[in-house]
């Protein structure tokens, strides 16, 4: 890891199972600056996406890859930075 090691949290509405789980982690995972990905999954409710970086990402990628994965809302993006 580098001396940019933060964390990215996302809040994220419309995941139901592993499948959905894979599928975020799998996109979020696509950006050069993400070194890592962990959900902790709340079944029909906001689950948590915690997004591990090595360089500053912005926003609209993290938005993006998001809609990417399939049809979820990203209703929070906090940063510990």
């Amino acid at each position: 890891m580098s001396s940019f090691d933060r964390t990215v949290v996302l809040k994220v509405e419309g995941m139901t199972c592993g499948h959905c789980v894979a599928h975020v982690s799998d996109e979020l995972s696509e950006i050069p600056q993400v070194d890592n990905v962990v959900v902790t999954l709340v079944k029909d409710g906001t689950s948590t996406v915690t997004v591990y970086i090595s360089a500053p990402v912005d926003d609209d990628a993290l938005r993006a890859a998001i809609d990417e994965a399939g049809d979820y809302t990203v209703r929070a993006i906090e940063r510990d930075f």
